[in-house]
Order: C-alpha cells, then structure tokens, then sequence
C-alpha cells in the first residue's frame, strides 16, 4: 500500500496535536521558568531583607550599648554625687550637733536656762536636716537594690510607744490628742525594727503635719490571724486627700501642693520611702482619704510568729541595760582614761570631738592625715584610734592598713568615723581593720560608750 494515500487532513490533525502539546510544553516551561524566577527574586529579596535586618539589629545593640553605658555612667554619677553631697553635709553637721551636745552638757561652763532652749532648737533643726540626708539615701539605696533588712523579733509595743515619743513634741505644739490601740494577740513580730520605725514616724509625722490644731491622731495594729499579717493604720483628722491626687501619693519627690504659698513644708520623700521599704518588707499600703474628714494609712505586712521565742525587752528596759553596762564597763576600767589618737583634716570637728574627750578625762594626741596618724600610732601607741576615712596625703583605709600590718600596733583599737554612708562603706571599713564604724555626725556620748567599749576589751 501506498504511503502518500494517506489523507492529509490527517497530517494536519497530527501537526496540530503535536504543535497544541509543544505549545502546552512550552507553557510549562514558561511557567516553571516564571516560578522559579520569582523564587529566586524572592529568596534574593529576602536575603536583603535578612541583611538589612542584621544591620538594623547590630545598629541597635549598638545603640543599646551606648545607652546603657550612658545609663552607667549616669548611675555612677548619681552614687558620686549622693556621696559627695552626704559627706559635705554630714562633715558640718557633725560639727553642729557635737558642739550643741557639748555646750549642753557645760564643757565650755556652766549655761543659764535660757540658753538651753536655743540650743535645743538647733539640735532639733540639724535633726531634722541628717533625717532628710538619710531619707535621700535610703531611697537611693532601695532603687538600687543594695538596702539589706536586719529582721528580727521584736515587740510591737515597743516599737510603736517609741515612734509616739518621736512625734509627741509636735503634736503637743498643736494641741493635738494622741491615741494608741494594740491587739491583744500581737506581740512578736519578726521585721527590720529601725526599717518599722521608719515607716511608722513617717506617717505620723505627715498626720502631725497636715492635721490642724485641736485635732486628732491614732496608731492601731491588729493582727490578722487567718491571713497571717499585721495591719498598722495612723489615722487623723487633718485636711485629707482628693482623689486626683492619689495617685501622686507615693512618687518621690512629689509635692500635692507645689505653690509658692504652700503652708506645708517638705521633700516629698517620707510617702515614697514608706511604699519602698513596706514593699521590701513583703507588704502594701493602701489609702482611705476625704477632704476635709482626714486620712487613713494602712501598712500590711507579713506576720511571722514563734512561740519558743522570748518578747525582747522594751525600749526603756533597754536603754537601762545600755546605761547598766555603760556603768559597769566604766568600773572593769576603773576610769582609768586613756590615751585618744584623732585622726581628721577638719579643724572644727577636730576642736569640738578633743575638748569633750579632754572634759571627760582622756588625752588626746591629733594627726591631721593618714601619714601622721601613723606616725603618731609609732610614737605615742595610743589606747585608741578615731579614724576619719577621707583626709589628704594618705585616706584612713590606707592608714588603717600600715597599723594592722604593724605588729606593734595591730592590737590597737580603730574606730572608723566618717561622713561616707553610701552602700558598702561600713563593710570597706570593717574589712580594711577598723575596729567599729561610725557615721557622721556622731552622738558623742555614743562616742564615749564606743570608746570605752573598745578599751575595756582589749585589758
């Protein structure tokens, strides 16, 4: 059979077939050619997505880097100044409250009774001046987390009896009528005793500040069994609190009313240390205020209990066991005064601690930086050492150093005093050979408690 006898209309289905296939083929491809050029600019954006991304993200940290570095070296300048500013204020005051208690007690002779109220006046306002340079601090020290609680059992009745007397002077002033409710099932209590005080005459002392004269004043602490804590509630009669400003309460350096006319005085600080340190107490506060009616301020805090433990002594209880051991420390040494090394650069200080160590019967010997108070250790062996820390030519830590490395004088008690009160400066002190440390201004009859203290255990 003949091979051309095909039809050709059979050739043209054929060709058409096989073109509609190419062409299908040829679809594909463009297609898959299509995908896979939009995959590779895809995967091409994305890869400078992912470069750009890096870039954004290294700009960043690098960003970050410099801000906390900034926020470092902010905070290192905050400490410095908080540093600096208590030791310039402390170093004057300490002058200014030692030369009161001095003239008080009629080392420079005898004072007529009217001198005494103006003296009194000043010791209360320089007070008043350390309170506020601690409270300062104290917040300092809580933000920064470096604020330790010393919690121990203590009494309750004690501890709100002598937050009452602190504030009693003022509230007599004004006339104002003082009231105290304990329940009968709080007793022992386990807290920082000086951090429970704190926020008890802080709150009472606003009380006294903001309730006018004729008025009224309470401390209630009930124990809540079921829940395991106690509630302190300081209410008043006073001027209240709007609401729009409650939420301004607790803000450091906050001041409700910030006219030029206002009648209360302040910092703005005793409401925002009081929420920090019941906050580090593992407590709250809350608020229950109407303008005009008064104000109610309760703390919460955890109540620990124990019943193997004996009720600490009270504070007057106490204070007649200080003044007991005082009295027979003072026989163990038989008044037998020693010799006093003053190691300080400030001539004020320096005057005012010498006369009232001389009234009370020691000699004293100065040395007016670290250098000489080594010298002067080597060449008198005084029986005691008062060690300022910052002074010219060598610090006292570095003169505390050459003393306990020397094996003549090592023995020698030294007691630190000094204006530095930030976070850590005891424990430099103590770690460095310091015997105590005290922090300016310093109660010189403290001083002389401290001092016999340390020359009665070294005989």
């Amino acid at each position: 059979m003949n091979i051309y006898s095909t039809k050709p209309d059979a050739f043209d289905k054929m060709e058409v077939q096989l073109l509609s296939e190419l062409a299908k083929d040829l679809a594909y491809g463009i297609d898959a050619l299509q995908v896979r050029i939009e995959r590779e600019r895809a995967e091409k954006n994305l890869k400078e997505e992912r470069a750009l991304l890096a870039r954004r993200v290294e700009e960043r940290t690098a960003e970050l880097s410099i801000a906390n570095a900034e926020l470092a070296r902010a905070s290192r300048q905050k400490d410095d100044f908080l540093a600096s500013m208590s030791h310039e204020l402390r170093t004057p005051l300490n002058t200014i409250l030692g030369m009161c208690e001095t003239l008080q007690e009629g080392v420079y002779g005898p004072l007529k009774d009217k001198q005494f109220k103006p003296l009194q006046n000043i010791q209360l306002r320089g007070r008043h001046l350390l309170s506020l340079i601690n409270d300062i601090l104290d917040v300092s020290k809580i933000v920064a987390g470096k604020l330790e609680l010393q919690i121990v059992p203590i009494s309750i009745e004690s501890v709100c009896n002598a937050s009452l007397r602190l504030i009693r002077q003022n509230a007599h002033k004004k006339r104002l009528k003082l009231a105290l409710t304990i329940d009968s099932t709080v007793t022992i209590f386990w807290t920082d005793e000086r951090r429970l005080k704190q926020i008890l005459v802080n709150l009472l002392s606003n009380a006294v500040k903001f309730t006018p004269e004729g008025g009224e004043i309470g401390l209630e602490v009930i124990g809540d069994t079921e829940n395991q804590v106690i509630r302190f509630t300081i209410w008043d009669t006073g001027i209240g609190i709007s609401s729009e400003n409650m939420t301004r309460l607790f803000k450091p350096f906050v001041q409700l009313d910030t006219s030029l006319s206002r009648q209360h005085t302040g910092t703005g600080l005793g409401l925002a240390l009081v929420y920090r340190l019941t906050k580090l107490n593992g407590g709250s506060v809350s608020v229950e205020s109407e303008v005009g009616k008064g104000s109610r301020f309760t703390v919460t805090l955890p109540w620990q209990k124990s019943g193997e433990l004996k009720l600490p002594a009270g504070l007057d209880e106490k204070e007649e066991s200080d003044r007991t051991a005082v009295v027979l420390q003072e026989k163990k040494i038989k008044k037998k005064h020693g010799l006093i090394l003053i190691a300080e650069d400030n001539e004020d200080n320096i005057n005012m601690v010498s006369n009232y160590l001389k009234a009370k019967g020691y000699q004293v010997v100065m040395a007016r930086n670290g250098t000489e108070a080594v010298e002067r250790a080597r060449e008198r062996r005084p029986d005691t050492i008062l060690m300022d820390i910052q002074m010219p030519d060598m610090d006292g830590l570095e003169a505390t150093r050459y003393i306990r490395n020397d094996l003549n004088l090592r023995d020698i008690p030294i007691i630190a005093i000094t204006a530095l009160a930030m976070p850590g400066d005891r424990e430099r002190c103590l770690k460095e050979g310091a015997d105590e440390y005290m922090c300016k201004p310093v109660s010189l009859k403290t001083l002389i408690k401290t001092i016999e203290k340390q020359i009665a255990a070294k005989r």
